[in-house]
């Protein structure tokens, strides 16, 4: 398999690859100072800032959502900003607005606080439709246009945002054009209980308030592991893997299920198999190798893809979930 599969060159110098390994090592060691367990989360953040992506966090509330953002704009040495939704925000209290000053008689530009290069969107879904699709042009086109100019938002710009599954009163639905644009959506679960035991520990011993040990990296290193992720070969037999997993969603392909006839109304699209190539490149570089491997397509398949099928209002009914339907997807093609 390895044959088939890896570079037929050196993609990625042994030193850069060891830059890589030493530059991952110190943001998961910021991870350890601030965070207790929470693997999947930490990969759900991580593997979207060395792509390039979004990604939706989704929880009940008190699981570190918003901890593990800040974590994470320490760990790249960033500028961070937090936006608390609610049905009162209006657009220009995101992307910024345009200030009337009576001393010059002149208007001046004041960005919003989605310029930065980490933007925490705390219950994103408690914000009106008008001002979530206002982070669509910054999400999708990385810039933002206040008063007829564009400006564009630094390097590295990534979202995170967070909901709220258990509360509806006062919410939106995220429109499924927006879901799409996240690279990933990340559905977190309650700690263990000897993890939660250590954090308990760790608030009695004031761990979490104790400066950083691990030296954060910057974010010129952010922008080297995004060209490195780029730099991971993907043999052909992959792509192909790829793209007969997203047919597989909408139903067709080699050997269409009628159980996801019946359960899905839309499948995935192709940004979505754009998603699981690049996830799965991330997924090697953070593995140690240059090449992916179809374990790599598999690894994270659930973030990649579950915020991108439209259920059936009968599967919705009977309670189908998304992850269900990705795993009947998978398991009609065959892993190269």
């Amino acid at each position: 398999m390895t044959e088939i599969f890896s570079a037929p060159s050196q993609s990625i110098a042994p030193e850069d690859a060891e830059r890589v390994n030493d530059l991952l090592v110190r943001i998961h060691g910021v991870f350890d100072e601030r965070l207790v367990g929470q693997q999947p989360l930490r990969f759900a953040l991580v593997t979207p800032l060395i792509v390039g992506g979004h990604v939706l966090i989704e929880s009940v509330p008190g699981l570190a959502k918003t901890l593990s953002a800040q974590t994470l704009a320490e760990a790249v040495g960033g500028s961070f900003r937090r936006i608390q939704c609610t049905p009162d925000l209006m657009p220009n209290d995101i992307i910024g607005s345009q200030i009337y000053n009576f001393a010059t008689s002149e208007f001046t530009t004041q960005l919003g606080p989605v310029h930065a290069n980490l933007v925490l969107l705390d219950e994103i879904n408690r914000s009106s439709a008008k001002t979530q699709s206002a982070m669509l042009e910054a999400m999708q086109e990385r810039q933002t246009s206040v008063g007829g100019t564009v400006y564009k938002l630094p390097r590295p710009f990534m979202v995170m945002a967070t909901q709220n599954p258990i509360e509806e009163e006062g919410t939106y639905v995220l429109p499924e054009a927006q879901m799409d644009r996240f690279l990933m959506k990340e559905v977190l679960t309650y700690p263990a209980p000897h993890e939660e035991f250590e954090i308990l520990q760790r608030v009695a011993d004031g761990r979490f308030e104790a400066p950083l040990e691990t030296e954060p990296i910057s974010v010129d290193d952010v922008l080297f592991l995004q060209r490195m992720v780029r730099s991971v070969f993907v043999a052909e037999p992959i792509k192909r893997y790829i793209v007969d997993v997203v047919n597989a969603t909408r139903g067709i392909g080699e050997r269409p299920q009628r159980s996801i006839k019946e359960q899905v109304r839309v499948g995935a699209s192709p940004r979505g198999a754009i998603a699981l190539m690049q996830v799965a490149q991330a997924i090697a570089l953070q593995s140690g190798r240059t090449y992916v491997v179809p374990d790599d397509v598999k690894a994270m398949r659930y973030g990649v893809l579950r915020h991108r099928i439209v259920r059936t209002y009968d599967a919705i009914a009977t309670d189908v979930t998304p992850e269900s339907i990705i795993d009947v997807a998978f398991s009609a093609v065959t892993a190269p």
